[in-house]
């Protein structure tokens, strides 16, 4: 009996080897396949700007928050690593976004000059729904072939080759779905602060816009995965925004566009709070934002979009959040980016911590009921 038990354990732990040995092997046959697509990729883009003819570098269709974190800076990358003349880029993107691009080459083509944000949208939403269920470009599609066909007769770059986001998404994919380190992102990125963007916008650009008082807090909460439309999250970004206007004036970067999946969280008006909305304009409101946000004393909303964007503006920032399940990735990289770049103080904030502490946001002085901050 002793001996069939001492048989027992040694084959049981004989296949406890051959088990791991096989995870193992199977581990590694993933990271080949992982390293054997990245390659590729880097094959693919090399190709795209080799030569010394014009690139089309787009079209950027998808969400503002990827284009800051991580489009502009791969693209600033690319040209580093294959010493790219960046006369030759032409930069497809919209809302006047092409401002992000700083020492990317001067050529723009702005996309909400070639159609209409109703038909961007639609466009969008076909895309996603013929695809993958996501804006995100990991393919060339259909609406990416028309931008692109419009930009090369706009631009007059018939025979421009193409350097597109999906390039950058299948590079970065791994990297997102928590298979690959940081390091690998830091290696295909290039972060700088936008230090002269907001100043090569004239004060004339801003004509539009309803005075906006000195020392004023920029303030943009829309509905999104972090920062879900909720009774409670309506609530909390109410009283948040109506505590900051007890202390000082506030610039509500609300559009009343619908060109995504992302609505404006619509905060109620108030004496010391002035809202863009109705004063934008789809061509260039992202560039005007952008200015708003440069000029202000600090930005202040939902965790993504231009939350990414303020710090590299020299802003300092809060960036606020109730679920973090698709966050952690980005925030990881923004901290490290930030602090690589220079750029101003990126402060996440967790509203849903508040509960559990028995904390709530409740009335400050001199406000309504309701309104305000406290513990």
């Amino acid at each position: 009996v002793n001996l069939t038990a001492r048989q027992a354990r040694r084959l049981s732990a004989r296949w406890r080897r051959a088990e791991r040995r096989v995870r193992d092997l199977d581990e590694a046959v993933a990271r080949l396949g992982t390293w054997r697509d990245e390659w590729q990729t880097r094959r693919e883009i090399a190709r795209a700007v080799s030569g010394h003819g014009p690139i089309l570098v787009g079209p950027w269709l998808s969400e503002v928050g990827y284009e800051v974190l991580y489009w502009v800076p791969f693209l600033r990358w690319v040209q580093a690593e294959h010493r790219v003349d960046p006369a030759r880029f032409v930069i497809v993107t919209r809302g006047g976004a092409s401002l992000w691009y700083e020492g990317l080459g001067t050529r723009r083509v702005e996309i909400f000059e070639q159609m209409t944000p109703d038909a961007f949208a639609a466009g969008n939403a076909r895309r996603s729904a013929q695809g993958r269920g996501t804006v995100k470009q990991f393919d060339v599609e259909a609406m990416d072939e028309e931008v692109l066909a419009r930009a090369r007769r706009q631009a007059d770059v018939p025979d421009a080759s193409v350097l597109h986001p999906s390039l950058m998404y299948r590079l970065f994919q791994q990297f997102w779905l928590g298979h690959r380190a940081p390091g690998m992102l830091e290696r295909h990125t290039r972060y700088q602060c936008l230090s002269g963007a907001a100043g090569r916008l004239a004060d004339g650009s801003l004509a539009g816009l309803p005075e906006l008082p000195s020392g004023y807090v920029a303030v943009k909460f829309y509905t999104a995965a972090s920062l879900p439309p909720t009774e409670e999250g309506h609530a909390l970004v109410n009283t948040l925004v109506r505590a900051l206007a007890a202390r000082w004036p506030v610039v509500t970067l609300d559009t009343g566009f619908a060109l995504d999946d992302h609505a404006d969280y619509g905060v109620a008006d108030a004496g010391r709070i002035v809202s863009l909305r109705g004063h934008l304009r789809p061509a260039d409101n992202l560039a005007v934002q952008t200015a708003v946000i440069a000029r202000a004393r600090a930005f202040v909303g939902t965790c993504g979009s231009l939350a990414w964007l303020a710090p590299l503006l020299g802003v300092e920032t809060t960036a606020v959040y109730t679920d973090a399940r698709f966050l952690h990735g980005h925030l990881q990289v923004a901290r490290r980016a930030y602090q690589a770049a220079g750029a101003a103080r990126f402060s996440p904030l967790d509203l849903s911590a508040l509960g559990p502490l028995g904390l709530t946001l409740a009335a400050s002085p001199g406000l309504p009921a309701g309104t305000g901050t406290s513990s």
